[in-house]
C-alpha cells in the first residue's frame, strides 16, 4: 500500500513552476538573502532537480525508529533516475525512472514494478500542482546557518499558519539550494522526524545508462506488477462534504491489495504535507476496532464509514496532525456512483 519509509522521503519531483504564483507576502527571513516563501520553495525544488549527487542518509523519530539508505540521483536531461539501497531492514533497492518505479528484494527474487506521481517531500518538499496557496498556510523566514556532512547550509523555518498541519525546519545547501536536512515539528516546537545526510558527494559523474541498465535486469525475478488505474471521486461514489483549508484533492487511484481487495486511494495534498485515504469495502473478520497511531509524524486513522449500501472501511494516512485526519473522516460522505 506504500513504499518504505525512506523510499518515499527521496521520491523524484518535477514541477518548478508549481509554486512561482504563491503570494509573496509571507514573513521575510532575517538577514540576506530576502526570500518569500515561495521563492524559498522555488530554490528547494529546483536544485533537487537539477543536481546530480550520492549520498547516505538517515531517517529517524522521536519513537526511536531508525531507518538508513544508500542514494544515487541523476539528472540526464528531463529525464530523472534514481536508485535507493536500503542499509537498514529487508534488503531491497529501489530504482526510479521518471515515474516508473522498480523495487528489487534480493530474499523472494522478486521485482515490485508500480507507476507513481511524485509526492515525495525529502530531499524533496513540493507536491506537484499550480493551484496551491501554500503561502496562505505556512510562513518561511531564515534562522540561521549551519553545516550538514561537511556542507554549508542555510536554515529555513516553515511555520504553519493554523493547527491543520506540521511545521519544517530545513538546511538548504548554499551554494546549489539542496535540501540536505529536513526536520518536521510539532505545535511545540518538538521534533517528531528528522531526514538528513551523514555523507554526501555533490555533482557526481552521471551514470544514467547503468542505472537503466539495473532496471532490465529482471532475469531470476519474479516480477510483480501493481494493478492500479486513476480514477476520480465523482466515478467512485466519494465526497468531501466540507474542504479541509489548504489541501487540494490531487488524484484518485483503484487499486489490488496483497489480499486480492480492491481499494480506492484519494490523494490531498497542500503543496508540502500529504494525506492519502484507502477506501474499501468494510469486512467485519479482517478489519479491527477504530482507532489511530502514530510513527513520528506520520500519523494513521482507522474507522468504519456507514453507507446506505454498504459500510466502508478507512485508512487515513499522513504527515499531519491526528485532528487533520478527524476532519478528513468527519467530512467523508459515500454516494452512489
Amino acid at each position: 500500500m506504500k513504499w518504505s519509509r525512506v523510499a518515499r522521503r527521496v521520491a523524484l519531483l518535477w514541477c518548478a513552476s508549481s509554486v512561482v504564483g504563491l503570494a509573496a507576502a509571507a514573513d521575510r527571513p532575517i538577514g540576506p538573502p530576502e526570500r518569500s516563501v515561495a521563492e524559498w520553495l522555488v530554490r528547494l525544488q529546483q536544485a533537487t532537480n537539477m543536481q546530480s549527487y550520492a549520498g547516505t542518509f538517515v531517517v529517524s523519530s522521536a519513537s526511536g525508529a531508525l531507518s538508513s539508505s544508500r542514494i544515487w540521483h541523476v539528472c540526464d536531461g528531463e529525464v530523472q533516475l534514481e536508485r535507493v539501497d536500503a542499509l537498514t531492514g529487508t534488503p531491497r533497492t529501489t530504482l526510479r525512472r521518471n515515474e516508473a518505479v522498480m523495487t528489487f528484494l534480493p530474499q523472494s527474487r522478486t521485482v515490485r514494478t508500480e507507476q507513481r506521481d511524485a509526492m515525495g517531500v525529502f530531499p524533496n518538499l513540493l507536491a506537484p500542482g499550480k493551484d496551491f496557496s501554500t503561502a496562505d498556510y505556512y510562513a518561511a523566514r531564515q534562522v540561521g546557518q549551519g553545516r550538514v556532512a561537511g556542507f554549508d547550509a542555510d536554515i529555513v523555518l516553515l511555520s504553519p499558519r493554523d493547527g491543520k498541519r506540521f511545521g519544517y525546519r530545513i538546511w538548504s545547501e548554499q551554494r546549489t539550494g539542496l535540501v540536505v536536512k529536513t526536520q518536521t515539528l510539532d505545535a511545540g516546537g518538538r521534533v517528531l522526524e528528522q531526514a538528513a545526510f551523514s555523507e554526501l558527494l555533490l555533482d557526481v559523474p552521471a551514470q544514467a545508462g547503468q542505472l537503466q541498465q539495473m532496471m532490465a535486469a529482471t532475469d531470476g525475478y519474479r516480477v510483480e506488477k501493481s494493478e492500479h488505474v486513476r480514477t476520480s471521486a465523482e466515478a467512485e461514489g466519494w465526497r468531501l462534504k466540507a474542504e479541509v483549508p489548504g489541501f487540494r484533492p490531487q488524484q484518485m487511484y483503484r487499486r489490488r491489495a496483497p489480499n486480492a481487495v480492491t481499494m480506492v486511494q484519494w490523494i490531498f495534498s497542500d503543496g508540502l504535507a500529504t494525506v492519502s485515504l484507502f477506501l474499501e469495502p468494510f469486512d467485519g473478520q479482517r478489519h479491527g476496532a477504530e482507532g489511530m497511531a502514530a510513527m513520528g509524524a506520520t500519523h494513521t486513522l482507522l474507522r468504519r464509514v456507514p453507507a446506505a449500501t454498504g459500510d466502508w472501511w478507512l485508512t487515513a494516512v499522513g504527515e499531519v496532525p491526528v485532528q487533520t485526519l478527524q476532519v478528513f473522516a468527519q467530512n467523508l460522505e459515500r454516494r452512489n456512483p
